[in-house]
Parts: C-alpha cells; structure tokens; sequence
C-alpha cells in the first residue's frame, strides 16, 4: 500500500490494517508526518510537533504486534491533542503568552488515556487563548485557517484540532467544549466533533473539579472514529469528582434513526440564523424521514439560557484567571479581560439566579427530549467568516454585542447539560462545510452517535476532503 494512501484510511481500517500486519505503526506515523510538512505552513494547526517522540511510541506499538499483542483500540494510530490539555514533557501554552513556554510534569487523563489506548502523541493543535472564543487565533502562534479556504475561519476552541482532521494531518484528535468549541469548528472544517455528558469523559486534574459546563471530547472524521475514541477514554476515574457511567461504546453503531421521533429546530429558540445555514440544512428533513424518522418543526424553550450561561461561564473566569488579572493584565487578550471583568462584577444574588434559570431550563428539556428522542438543529449561527475578523459583529442582519453572543446556538445545549454531536451534512454555494447538530437526553451519547452515524450513512459528507489536503 502507497504511504500517501494511509492518511485517507479511517482510524478504524488503520488499527486493523496494523494489528493484522498489513502495515506498521511507523509506516502509518511517517505517512502522517508528512502531511503535516506539506499542508500545515497552509494552515498552521499543529503548533508543536515531537517527531521523535512519536517515533518512539510507534516502535513500541511495531514490537507489541511483533509480540502478538495489541496495545489498546487505539494501537498505533497518531493522534493530536489540543494546546490546553496538560502533556508530560510536552510544551503546553494554552494559546497565552504566560505560558509560552510551560512544560507539564503530567499529562491530562484524557491525553494519558489515548495513550495508555495504543495511541501515538504526534504534537499539540493550536487554540484561542484559554479555549476563549470559537475563531483559533492567539499570539503566541497567530491565526489557523480553514482548509476549505484559507481566507476564512475554522472556528474554535478546537481549531486546530479540526483543521488538522480534516488535511488528513491526523486520523483522531482530542478537544474540548464549553460553548460550542468541538462542534463549531467541526462544523467549519467537515469533521465530527462529540460534545459528551458531563463526566462521561472526567476532568483530571483540574482546578475546578466540580465544574459542569466544560468537558474533554474527541473529534474524528467519521463517526465510527469517534465512538472508537470513547472506547479509551470514556470510563470513570476515582480522582475526578463527576462521573459518568461506563457506557460500551464498541457497541455497532447501525440502526439508529428508524422509527425515532426527532424535533427540528433551524434557530433553536429563536436565535438568528444566516438564510445560507437554513438553506444548506433545509434538505435534512427529507433526508431524516428517509431514514424512517418522525420529523416535527418544533422550537424548544430556552428563555434564561443565555443570561445564565453568561453568569456561570463568567464567575468560572473569575475563579480561573483572576491572579493573572491582576499580575499580568497586559498578557491576557480583549475576550479574556471581557469575561473576567464581568465575573468580578457578579454578586451571590446573580449567581443564584443563574443556577435557578439553568436548572428551569433542564427541566424544560428534560421534557421535551421525553417527547422526542432527539431534537436537531444547526450547529453554527452563520457560515465560516474573515479569519481576521476576532468575531462577527452581525448575525442575519442581529447586531452581536460580545465576542461568544453568535455561539448561542452551541452554549444553550451545554447549559442544559447534554450530549451533542456536529456531524458534516452539506456545503454553502461558496463551498464552506456545514454541520447538523444532534442533541440527546441526558446520558444517551451512545444514541447520538447512532443517529449521527446514520445520517454519515446517508450523506456521505465526511468524503469530501478539501483541496489544499489532497
């Protein structure tokens, strides 16, 4: 098999082209590499790359196979982890100056785990300073463009992560999300990217253990890819204070839309939405009722989501970044400051309606995801905009008043709290991906990634590769 032809396997035909000798591990890590040469100058994705040290991990998977072993689900397969996420011995800058040239002694769980799973650390994908805002731009590494075309932005948190995907630079990377960092830019760049139930993915270390609007997720290609990735890292750990319960995601992923009773919303509670995103979305209707689902329009309720959202994402600024306020200010950039400032001025009375409204807002979808098995919606409020550009300042013709208002759409679900998945459906007439967003009762991420895994099925979306890649 030519070498150019494994960065086009999925993660899954790569383990079992490896563990059935059909291929290496270094074969499979050499072709990656030089992907990454070639396209990432383009892109700038990868931020820190350890050749040598991906080497190593190679060679250990090569001679556990020489052995007659497998090392995990994840044998041999490279893998990118985002500049946030602690890696032993590996530079982690979270996008800030401050920590321009931070070293961990210890690796996030979610990184351990994925190695711990076979998985081989490639490097590190760039991101908004702190995750802080959904375009990937900071000043340590400047700006990560989108692959479909380099004038526009990839989105973020996990920028770097999904342009990465989708060049073929890597077949899994790991992520994060708190309003919309995994599916926004999976979105932008036609990738999956798997926001998971609180604590099915657990926090360890973290200096805010008890925190329920982040979470660690994967991001893939394809579907199938995803779930393979949760077989390694979605499991309870007793240093972490929530957890989910384990949930076998090795489980076949067919048969997950028949007879399913969905709700379509296009503006998730009245949000504004560019008539590009409608328009390019419009078809998933018929597409969803071909699959023998029961579609029904319906708009759920989320009135208080967004103050309280603003609240709670506010005061966890204030806990996590106040010293470096305080010490460094000229360090930190505009959208941290912002959320900062508006955490110092929060009171115990704004924080006790925040929870009031957060936990009406569960209730109400707790009933509504009752009524219907899944409710699907756009995943962006609007296409891909100018890469220079920190954020849109309009919507549909809506003025945005603040750097995160157009990620409205993402950050409701994570209030309430539940699993979400941005899946490739379609294109816009300028060529720019477009993701569906399909959100589940609480705890049902098995049956996400079902439904998305169907609609994969029936699109073929995640085929189409950007031309910069090939």
């Amino acid at each position: 098999m030519p070498d150019k032809d494994l960065i086009f396997r999925t993660a899954r035909e790569l383990v079992l082209l490896m563990v059935t000798r059909q291929v290496s591990a270094r074969e499979v890590l050499e072709a990656h590499l030089d992907q990454i040469e070639r396209v990432n100058p383009e892109v700038n994705a990868v931020v820190t790359l350890v050749p040598e040290h991906a080497r190593e991990l190679a060679a250990r998977a090569d001679a556990s196979i020489a052995r007659g072993l497998r090392l995990g689900p994840l044998h041999g397969l490279p893998v990118l982890h985002k500049d946030l996420a602690a890696t032993k011995g590996i530079r982690t800058t979270q996008g800030s100056p401050i920590f321009r040239d931070d070293v961990p002694a210890t690796n996030a769980l979610v990184v351990q785990r994925l190695i711990d799973a076979g998985a081989v650390t490639m490097g590190k994908t760039n991101t908004p300073e702190f995750g802080t805002g959904s375009q990937t731009y900071n000043r340590v590494f400047g700006v990560t463009r989108n692959p479909y075309d380099t004038t526009v932005t990839c989105g973020g948190s996990s920028g770097g992560a999904a342009v990465a995907l989708a060049c073929l630079m890597a077949p899994i990377a790991d992520g994060s999300d708190m309003a919309g960092s995994l599916r926004n830019p999976a979105s932008f760049c036609n990738v999956v990217g798997f926001r998971p139930s609180i604590g099915r993915v657990p926090a360890w270390p973290s200096p805010q253990t008890h925190f329920t609007l982040a979470t660690s997720g994967v991001m893939a290609r394809t579907v199938g890819d995803v779930a393979l990735q949760m077989q390694a890292v979605a499991r309870p750990d007793h240093r972490a204070a929530l957890n989910a319960p384990a949930v076998d995601f090795a489980q076949p992923l067919e048969d997950g839309a028949a007879w399913t009773r969905v709700a379509w919303s296009t503006t998730l509670g009245g949000l504004p939405v560019d008539p590009l995103i409608t328009g390019t979305l419009a078809p998933a209707v018929r597409v969803l009722e071909d699959l023998g689902c029961r579609v029904e329009e319906r708009e759920p309720d989320f009135s208080g989501a967004d103050e309280s959202f603003s609240v709670l994402r506010a005061a966890s600024y204030r806990q996590a970044f106040k010293q470096l306020h305080e010490e460094r200010p000229e360090d930190l950039g505009d959208e941290t400051t912002w959320e900062i400032e508006q955490g110092l001025g929060l009171t115990i009375d704004d924080l006790g309606r925040a929870e009031l409204l957060r936990s009406r807002v569960y209730d109400r979808m707790y009933a509504f995801l009752t009524e219907y098995r899944f409710l699907i919606a756009p995943v962006t409020q609007l296409p891909p905009f100018d890469v220079h550009q920190h954020w849109p300042k309009r919507v549909a013709g809506v003025e945005q008043t603040h750097y995160r208002e157009w990620m409205r759409i993402c950050s409701r679900v994570t209030l309430a709290g539940l699993p979400a998945v941005s899946v490739p459906f379609g294109f816009t007439p300028q060529g720019l991906p477009t993701g569906l967003q399909i959100i589940g009762r609480q705890g049902d991420d098995l049956g996400v990634l079902r439904m998305a895994a169907a609609l994969e099925a029936a699109t073929g979306t995640w085929r189409r590769h950007p031309r910069i890649a090939r």
